[in-house]
């Protein structure tokens, strides 16, 4: 279990702490949402998690059979939609692979990216998130 630890700094930004490393990111809402675009927004964080998250998976499945996938990159595009409601529409990801692979290996590659944590939640479960004012408290989220 991993705690991360978030304060709303005012003006529409957030400062995210990770428990065990205490590596610091910003958030800020988007221009198009009443930001100013000065970081990251809460639904680049989740197409970031995502690509991010896919290129781990895929590399631990390299390591399995002797590859190393360093200098892979992906790109992952986010489109929003506003109706019904405004939330992630998209997350076109594309993936890059820098050493020769033969097609058996890109095939195990394919098959344990659709198997990343990221992926596997945002198309199989959606989370509500519980919220409270005053002390914290322990809460679990049902979908």
């Amino acid at each position: 279990m991993v705690t991360i630890e978030i304060e709303y700094q005012g003006d529409l930004h957030c400062s995210a702490t990770h428990g065990p490393s205490h590596t610091v990111l910003a958030t800020d809402a988007p221009t198009d949402n009443q930001g100013r675009g000065e970081s990251f927004s809460p639904t680049d964080l989740v197409a970031t998690a995502l690509a991010t998250c896919i290129l781990t998976t895929m590399a631990i499945a390299a390591r399995k059979h002797g590859h190393e996938l360093a200098g892979c990159t992906a790109t992952v595009t986010k489109e929003m939609v506003a109706a019904p409601e405004r939330r992630i529409g998209r997350l076109a990801t594309t993936i890059r692979m820098t050493e020769h692979l033969d097609e058996g290996m890109r095939t195990r590659l394919e098959r344990a990216a659709h198997t990343c944590p990221v992926h596997r939640s945002h198309t199989r479960r959606s989370t509500h998130p519980s919220t409270s004012t005053g002390q914290p408290r322990t809460s679990t989220t049902s979908s």
